[in-house]
């Protein structure tokens, strides 16, 4: 299973990248995260389902600093030899 998440609210210069790479990490995840010019946050996580659902329901929630007003998911066609997490 492959998601992209896209947070809006308060979510950058919290950790919030280090935060979910963290998280990706720990599940065993692929993909990454990263600040987008508008103030967003956006990642890809790719891997078991149950693990890429829980990296996304911490991303509605964010590290203690953020303030998450806003996730949009969608979900994407799984990347054949994804490997590793990157905070880009």
């Amino acid at each position: 299973m492959r998601w992209r998440v896209l947070v809006s609210g308060r979510v950058q210069g919290v950790g919030f990248r280090a935060s979910c790479a963290h998280r990706a990490h720990q599940r065993g995840l692929s993909g990454w995260v990263r600040n987008l010019p508008d103030g967003r946050v956006e990642a890809e996580l790719q891997g078991e389902p149950d693990a890429v659902a829980a990296v996304a329901g911490w991303c509605r929630q964010g590290p203690v600093l953020a303030r998450v007003e806003r996730v949009d998911i969608v979900e994407l066609a799984p990347l054949a030899g994804a490997d590793g997490f990157h905070v880009r």
